[in-house]
């Protein structure tokens, strides 16, 4: 079922131990199929040196295993509830990448520092309450915080991605941790200022209308 999203899926989630996101098992990728609302999600505590395509599992948004033998992934439950109370998200990522989840063990958003988190994330990344693992209350927090920024600090846990595909979730992923890394060291030195709003505001709207190359002309 689903083999090109599945295919899609597996690739990103190699994407994580790549960019230093995640060390031995922790974190995962899940992808929505939009018109089955099927969801292809990482299994549990399988090595990323080990993963391949088949052992992804898939799952209807009721947490209910439609494919595959292995146990999904034990943040299924959050990435299930994103999904229902955002039917504009296709990918979910979590990982506990060091500088972005240094920010969330202290319960610190990342202001607006960079014109690159103006760019990606068009305002400060938040961070949301400490909530428990393993059922639906990280969903509910992230809901609840993370308003239009794809990206989400879970205090005293790690980092939540969304996007309107895997792939733009791992990509605010990498970019939220970037990000971090950036305002640590610039923290270090002294106190940043901050990009006004309206800054912000338009140096968002330029990066999303404009940033990039239309793929119908890309060869």
């Amino acid at each position: 079922m689903l083999e090109g999203l599945r295919q899609e899926v597996w690739k990103l989630n190699l994407e994580l131990p790549k960019h230093n996101l995640v060390v031995w098992t922790s974190g995962n990728v899940s992808g929505r199929d939009f018109e089955s609302d099927l969801v292809v999600i990482k299994p549990s505590g399988v090595p990323y040196e080990e993963l391949t395509s088949r052992d992804l599992v898939i799952v209807n948004l009721d947490g209910q295993v439609v494919e595959g033998d292995l146990q999904p992934s034990v943040d299924t439950a959050t990435h299930l509830y994103v999904y229902r109370h955002r039917p504009d998200v296709g990918g979910v990522v979590h990982t506990h990448s060091p500088y972005a989840t240094s920010f969330a063990a202290l319960g610190r958003a990342i202001p607006v520092y960079l014109t690159a988190i103006a760019d990606e994330f068009g305002g400060p990344i938040p961070v949301g309450a400490y909530a428990k693992i393993g059922s639906e209350a990280i969903g509910r927090e992230i809901i609840r915080s993370i308003g239009d920024s794809p990206a989400i600090l879970m205090k005293n846990h790690g980092v939540f991605t969304i996007g309107p595909t895997p792939h733009a979730a791992v990509k605010a992923a990498v970019m939220v941790e970037d990000a971090a890394r950036t305002v640590h060291l610039a923290l270090l030195l002294g106190k940043p200022d901050l990009i006004p709003d309206e800054e912000v505001a338009r140096a968002h709207r330029q990066y999303v209308e404009r940033y990039g190359q239309d793929p119908s002309k890309r060869r």
